[in-house]
């Protein structure tokens, strides 16, 4: 086989590796919603603490930006069509914050990968990146559209919204707290058992200090 066929066989492989992949993490990140595996925040109940998030860091730190965004979209889809929750728009919102997140821990991993500041370090960088971003990001979507009647939002007060903002900051920002390291986590122990080239590789940090 020549060295164009070898190059051609490696990108096309990758390619059906990466369809394959973004379509197994969608599947499970709608499978974890439909089981409804969620506890409401205590603060303000349509709010929903769940877990469906963490495949799509996974699939982010494996296939790619382009790939989690993907599953991330077919997820909203699905979520839209069949279970939206409270509101029917609650999957764009979810989908919005999801993105943002992904930005940002991509963001956290190129400084950390970049100036080699160790894993954790990184997972603390990326965390709190995350949080920073989704944090801001939500609270102007949340102001701009929970006036609006459904479906678009609640036809909330603006002087309610403002005193829910606080609210949803928290909520964004301790949502992105655990599914951040715990997408870390699942990537980690992916690569320990199964290895290929990954699109942000984690595991180069530990020959850093030898």
């Amino acid at each position: 086989m020549s060295q164009t066929g070898e190059v051609r066989e490696i990108r096309n492989r990758s390619r059906t590796q990466t369809i394959a992949g973004t379509a197994l993490f969608a599947a499970l990140a709608i499978i974890l919603n439909l089981l409804h595996i969620q506890v409401p925040a205590p603060y303000l109940t349509y709010l929903i603490y769940e877990i469906w998030e963490i495949p799509i860091v996974i699939c982010l730190m494996i296939f790619g930006l382009y790939a989690s965004l993907t599953a991330s979209l077919i997820n909203a889809i699905v979520l839209i069509l069949v279970n939206p929750g409270a509101l029917a728009s609650g999957p764009i919102y979810n989908l919005i914050a999801v993105a943002v997140t992904l930005i940002a821990v991509v963001l956290g991993h190129r400084i950390g990968s970049g100036v080699k500041l160790g894993l954790s370090i990184e997972v603390a960088l990326s965390t709190g990146l995350a949080m920073l971003v989704r944090t801001a990001v939500m609270s102007v979507v949340n102001y701009a559209l929970l006036p609006y009647p459904p479906p678009l939002g609640f036809s909330t007060p603006d002087s309610a919204v403002i005193l829910v903002l606080p609210l949803i900051a928290f909520f964004n920002a301790t949502l992105a707290l655990y599914t951040v390291p715990l997408g870390y986590a699942g990537v980690r122990a992916i690569s320990n058992r199964v290895h290929f080239k990954m699109a942000y590789p984690i595991l180069n940090y530990n020959s850093i200090k030898k």
